[in-house]
C-alpha cells in the first residue's frame, strides 16, 4: 500500500474490499515481523528436541522468561506506532521524529534495567520451585540470549516509521533474512555441522541474540538508504532528548507494557504450573503453547496494523474510514483463526510430532499429554485473535489505562485462579490448566471489544455535535 492512499481519505479506501486489501497489505508484513522474533525461538526449539525431553524442558523455560521481559519493553515500542500513525495522518514530520527517537531512548534504557534479571536467572526459577537441572541450562541460555534484548526492542520501534507510511513489506523481506539466518545458523552451531562441534543450548543462545542484532542494523540501513524515511533524521543529533515526547512515550506505553505482560505472566504461570506436575507434562505444555503462539502471530499483526491504520483515520478525523478499518481487521482474524483451528483440531498428532524426534524413549509420553492440550489450544486461537484485536483497535485510539484494568481482571482473576481450580483442586491437570486460561482470555475479548465500541460512539457523537 503506498503512503498516498493513507492520505488521500475515504475516497481511496471507500470500499470493504479496498479496506481488507489494505488490511492486509500492512497486516502481512506485520505478522512477519512478530514471526521473526518467534522463529528463533520455534527453530531452536524443534532443534533442541532432538536432544531430549529435559533440554526441551530447558528451553520452554529459557523462552518464556527471555518473552516476559522482552514483552514488557516492547509494550513501549506499541505506544509510539500509535503515536507515529497520529502524526503521519496529520502530516507531522516533527512528531514523528521525536516519537521514534524518545521511543528507542525507552527501550535502551529498559534493556539495561533489566540485565539484572538475566545474569540471577537460575535463582528465580529456582524460587519459583523449578528443576535445578533444568532451571540452570535455562539460565546459561538466558545468560548469552539477553544481548539480543537491545536490537529486538529498537527493531520494534523503528517498524512505526514504515508501517505509518505504508511500507511495511520491508519489515516482512527483513523478518525472513532473519528466519533464514536464524535456521542455518542453529543447524550448524546446535547440533555440529560443517565440521564445528556441537554447542547446544549455548549456540541456540548465540545464534538468537546474534539475528536480533541483524535485523535491527538492516532496518537502520534501509531507514538510511530511502529518502522518504531518511528525511526524519532519526539518528541526527540522537542524543538531544525531547522530555514532552518522552513523557507521552512512557504514559503511552507503562499501561500497555502492563497489559501484554499480564497477558505474557499468564502463560509463564502456566508453565510453572505445569513444571510444577512434571517434566513430560511441562514438555507437552511447550509443545502445545509454541504451536499456539506460533498461531498467535497472525491476530498479534492484524492487530499491529489495526493500531495503524485507526490510528491514522484518527489523526484525520475520518471516522467512516476508521469504522470500516475496525471491521475489516476483526472480520479477517475470525477468519483465519477459524482456519487456524481447524488444522489444530484434525492434524494434532502430526503437529506435535515436528517437535520431538518420535524415536527417542520419552517421546512417546510426551506426544500422548500434549494431544489433548493442542485441541484446545486450536479453539484457544479465536478467543485469543480477537482480544489481541481489540487492544490493537484500542490503541489506535491512544486508549490504554482502561484496557489495562480490563485485561488485569480478565487474565488473573479469572484465567489463572480457574487454571489452578480447574488442574489442581478438581484434578483436571494439564487440560484443566489450559481451559481456565481459555475462560480468561475470553472474557479480555468480550471486555476490549466492547470498550472499543463505546467509546468510538461517544467519540463519533462528540464529533457530530
Amino acid at each position: 500500500m503506498s503512503a498516498i492512499s493513507f492520505q488521500q481519505g475515504s475516497q481511496a479506501v471507500s470500499s470493504w474490499s479496498s479496506h481488507f486489501k489494505a488490511t492486509l497489505s500492512l497486516g502481512v508484513p506485520l505478522i512477519g515481523a512478530q514471526l521473526a522474533q518467534l522463529g528463533i525461538h520455534t527453530t531452536d526449539v524443534v532443534i533442541i528436541g532432538q536432544l531430549g525431553a529435559e533440554l526441551l524442558a530447558s528451553m520452554v523455560l529459557a523462552a518464556q522468561f527471555f518473552f516476559v521481559v522482552f514483552i514488557f519493553g516492547s509494550g513501549f515500542a506499541m505506544a509510539v506506532m500509535p503515536m507515529v500513525a497520529n502524526a503521519y495522518g496529520q502530516d507531522d514530520v516533527r512528531s514523528v521524529r521525536r516519537a521514534i527517537r524518545m521511543g528507542m531512548w525507552v527501550s535502551i534504557a529498559y534493556g539495561l534495567l533489566v540485565m539484572p534479571l538475566f545474569f540471577y536467572a537460575e535463582p528465580i526459577l529456582l524460587s519459583l520451585g523449578q528443576v535445578p537441572a533444568v532451571a540452570a541450562v535455562a539460565a546459561h541460555y538466558l545468560h548469552i540470549a539477553q544481548f539480543g534484548m537491545f536490537p529486538a526492542l529498537l527493531f520494534a520501534v523503528l517498524r512505526g516509521v514504515v508501517s505509518a507510511s505504508g511500507r511495511a513489506g520491508v519489515v516482512l523481506w527483513i523478518t525472513i533474512g532473519m528466519l533464514l539466518m536464524n535456521a542455518l545458523l542453529a543447524y550448524i552451531l546446535v547440533l555440529g555441522h560443517f565440521g564445528l562441534p556441537p554447542l547446544g543450548m549455548t549456540g541456540a543462545a548465540i545464534v538468537a541474540a546474534s539475528v536480533q542484532w541483524a535485523g535491527f542494523l538492516a532496518m537502520v540501513a534501509y531507514l538510511q538508504w530511502r529518502p522518504d524515511t531518511r528525511k526524519y533524521e532519526l539518528f541526527v543529533r540522537f542524543w538531544r532528548p525531547d522530555w514532552h515526547a518522552l513523557w507521552d512515550v512512557m504514559r503511552l506505553g507503562l499501561p500497555i507494557s502492563v497489559t501484554v505482560l499480564a497477558e505474557a505472566g499468564l502463560f509463564t504461570a502456566a508453565s510453572l504450573l505445569m513444571g510444577s506436575i512434571g517434566t513430560v507434562e511441562l514438555a507437552a505444555h511447550g509443545i502445545a503453547l509454541q504451536l499456539a503462539s506460533i498461531a498467535f502471530m497472525i491476530p498479534l499483526g492484524l492487530s499491529q496494523a489495526a493500531t495503524v491504520r485507526v490510528g491514522v483515520a484518527h489523526g484525520r478525523g475520518d471516522y467512516g474510514d476508521l469504522v470500516r478499518a475496525a471491521v475489516s481487521v476483526t472480520a479477517l482474524a475470525v477468519l483465519i483463526a477459524l482456519a487456524g483451528a481447524t488444522l489444530f483440531i484434525v492434524a494434532s498428532d502430526e503437529l506435535s510430532g515436528l517437535f520431538l524426534d518420535r524415536s527417542r524413549a520419552d517421546a512417546a509420553a510426551v506426544l500422548d499429554y500434549a494431544g489433548p492440550l493442542v485441541v484446545i489450544a486450536g479453539i484457544f486461537q479465536l478467543v485469543d485473535g480477537l482480544q489481541a484485536i481489540g487492544a490493537g483497535l484500542l490503541r489506535g485510539l491512544k486508549d490504554a489505562r482502561v484496557p489495562m484494568i480490563l485485561a488485569l481482571i480478565s487474565y488473573w482473576p479469572i484465567g489463572f485462579l480457574l487454571a489452578w481450580v480447574m488442574g489442581f483442586p478438581l484434578g483436571l491437570g494439564g487440560v484443566g490448566v489450559w481451559y481456565g486460561f481459555l475462560i480468561g482470555l475470553t472474557s479480555a475479548a468480550a471486555l476490549l471489544l466492547g470498550r472499543f465500541h463505546l467509546l468510538l460512539k461517544k467519540e463519533m457523537r462528540g464529533s457530530a455535535a
